[in-house]
């Protein structure tokens, strides 16, 4: 029987031939990193294998690493095993991990989407024999409607809240999905402000050739400016004192968990934007059958709703319990 390319161990998922670790939980010799988000790049490791799109991305969030940037597509071996990184579409530098060894093919796809996104190159389907996917939204209630429409969406709410002299604040990742709303969003409409979390990230970005509107600082406006700008912020500044500057503000959170109408309650928002920079259901299954893997492992969210769905196509289907998914403000949903 052939050795499995991929096993899950305390400290993350383990290339027992190549002796190194993709995306792991806990500090390694040597670990090949899918994306920049806290849960799936952390600090401590010895060396770090990652995109070279993404390089930037990286080293802002995690400092000085000792880090070896690989472009898209291009191979490199580690103990006879080949790796190569190719576009997740998840955000900026995003990737999926190919393993092939002794003619075996495993790719590992960190977090991805399908949806068009300016600010990342698009998913890229690798065929392989076994594919790890994400399931963050694996169930059949989560269908993206379309991003263009919601950016509309967004510019009405802006422009109808700045005709009322009212600031609108509206929630975002600050890694991926900040940058997708600026790219996305009417500049004519007002001045856009961004917290300080998405102000370094943003310069990456431009740095990388990503066209996004000019941003100011909150320190950078007067109360003139904050009244009718947009502005962004993570979702850990909803009540902060930092709002206080904005007045009486309309809030509203960009987020895939918005498609089920319980999720705006709980964050008591004003509203609720679908947009997310993971795959939905539909998008899910295209990935999948796309790979042509015979083999599918899930590492995190609905399980096990996907993996009925997988075994009942025929398909060897099974999870891995890992630590992503976990890191709050830190990761985009």
């Amino acid at each position: 029987m052939a050795q499995d390319l991929v096993v899950r161990r305390p400290q993350g998922l383990y290339c027992p031939p190549g002796d190194f670790y993709i995306d792991p939980w806990r500090p390694v010799d040597r670990a090949v990193i899918t994306h920049a988000h806290a849960d799936h790049a952390r600090t401590g490791h010895g060396h770090y294998l990652a995109s070279a799109v993404g390089e930037g991305v990286l080293r802002t969030r995690l400092g000085d690493i000792n880090m070896q940037a690989l472009p898209y597509g291009q191979t490199v071996e580690h103990n006879g095993v080949t790796i190569s990184l190719h576009p997740a579409g998840h955000v900026l530098g995003s990737s999926q991990v190919r393993l092939q060894w002794r003619g075996e093919v495993w790719v590992v796809s960190g977090d991805y989407k399908l949806d068009p996104d300016p600010t990342c190159e698009p998913f890229e389907p690798v065929t392989c024999h076994t594919f790890i996917t994400e399931s963050t939204f694996g169930l059949p209630v989560y269908r993206w409607p379309d991003s263009q429409l919601v950016m509309q969406d967004i510019n009405s709410w802006w422009a109808s809240n700045a005709q009322s002299q009212r600031a609108s604040v509206l929630y975002a990742y600050s890694l991926g999905k900040g940058q997708r709303v600026l790219a996305g969003v009417d500049s004519s409409i007002g001045p856009i402000v961004t917290h300080s979390s998405l102000n370094a990230l943003n310069d990456v970005y431009r740095a990388a050739g990503v066209a996004l509107p000019a941003t100011a600082s909150v320190t950078d406006t007067g109360d003139q400016e904050r009244q009718g700008a947009l502005v962004l912020a993570p979702p850990a500044a909803a009540g902060s004192t930092w709002l206080r500057r904005f007045g009486d503000y309309a809030d509203a959170m960009a987020s895939g968990w918005m498609r089920v109408r319980g999720a705006r309650r709980r964050r008591s928002v004003d509203r609720g934007f679908v947009l997310s920079d993971h795959a939905d259901w539909p998008s899910l299954l295209k990935a999948i059958q796309a790979t042509q893997a015979g083999r599918v492992i899930v590492t995190h969210g609905s399980t096990a709703v996907l993996i009925r769905w997988l075994q009942e196509q025929g398909l060897q289907a099974q999870a891995f319990q890992t630590d992503y998914g976990h890191e709050g403000d830190a990761q985009d949903e």
